[in-house]
């Protein structure tokens, strides 16, 4: 299911733990952090943006296909 946020929502959140910009991928309900390869989840169009319940993206082709997805979600920015 595709989730979708408010761009102001966007604009403010952060990662918790390096409290950088995070990718948002509609595609996949999640907000990425590439720097860190941490995933969190978007639940019931709530992003939950606790360190301990991030998902780590450890395989390489995941962590390509979700930036990739996240570019094309915002038209390459």
């Amino acid at each position: 299911m595709t989730v979708a946020l408010d761009q102001l929502l966007l604009d403010v959140l952060v990662c918790p733990e390096d409290h950088g910009t995070l990718l948002y991928v509609p595609s996949a309900s999640c907000l990425y952090n590439p720097r860190l390869r941490r995933k969190y989840a978007i639940t019931e169009d709530i992003p939950v943006m606790l360190v301990d319940e991030a998902e780590e993206v450890a395989d390489d082709a995941e962590h390509e296909a979700l930036v990739a997805a996240a570019e094309g979600s915002t038209g390459g920015g």
